[in-house]
């Protein structure tokens, strides 16, 4: 076949033109498609930020408020941002929401799958910690991480169980959590409550949150008086109502 044939009978419509299910490639210029990097999620949308966590004699609190951040706009004043997992294990969720959902899912599958084996047996709060902590860690190995810090409580056999992990999978095990500013602002308050009342009771850690929750929504732009509570103790895990602390801004004039 002649080379005229070979023109006519082309697939192509036209020299460089486009083809099913590709790119047009303009004349003489080179494709720039081809070599667009892999992106990841440099700084996320909708955020949340501190949540809290403290142990009492005979359970474990984790708090968190109600507000999603967009940008440094409040955008969502009704997202919850803690969890129950199971019968006996919670968590709280810092940080990017969508990763939070994501989680949550994968969590809720998890889960789904542990009930369907019916072996009698089920997840405890430290396992469920410690695949976290792989998780993250593994996400972070990718340079893909989940922009989360978590608060994980739980109670088996007696025993309270308290955990944070945060998006690059460092994590540690401690009577109080927080993230955040919390971390620098509710952290000692509840260390000093707990160094003062080491048997403390369930209403005095409703308390105690409570007042780490009305001081963070003086100080923290990003925080909201409105928040959620749940409670892990023998009885299971109970998410409370949402609650609002009582506030004071008569002293706003006196602050520069």
């Amino acid at each position: 076949m002649s080379s005229t044939q070979n023109a006519l009978f082309s697939t192509k419509i036209w020299q460089h033109g486009p083809s099913p299910g590709l790119f047009y490639d303009p004349p003489g210029g080179s494709s720039t498609y081809q070599h667009i990097p892999v992106k990841r999620t440099l700084q996320p949308s909708v955020t949340g930020t501190s949540v809290l966590g403290v142990k009492y004699e005979g359970g474990v609190i984790l708090a968190s408020d109600m507000l999603g951040s967009y940008g440094s706009m409040a955008r969502y004043r009704n997202v919850s941002r803690v969890k129950k997992v199971n019968s006996n294990t919670a968590m709280a969720v810092g940080g990017d929401y969508a990763d939070f959902q994501f989680l949550s899912d994968v969590l809720e599958q998890k889960i789904i799958d542990d009930e369907c084996l019916d072996d009698g047996h089920s997840y405890t709060p430290k396992s469920l910690f410690s695949w976290l902590t792989r998780v993250m860690y593994n996400r972070r190995s990718q340079f893909n991480p989940l922009w989360n810090a978590v608060a994980v409580g739980g109670f088996h056999k007696g025993e309270p169980f308290l955990g944070y992990v945060d998006k690059i999978g460092s994590a540690y095990e401690s009577p109080t959590v927080a993230n955040g500013f919390g971390a620098y602002i509710a952290l000692p308050m509840m260390r000093d409550a707990l160094e003062k009342n080491p048997v403390m009771s369930e209403d005095d850690a409703k308390a105690l949150i409570d007042r780490c929750m009305r001081v963070l929504f003086y100080r923290d732009a990003r925080s909201f008086n409105k928040y959620e509570v749940v409670i892990i103790n023998k009885d299971g895990v109970r998410i409370e109502p949402p609650a609002s602390s009582t506030t004071s801004w008569d002293l706003a004039h006196m602050v520069e």
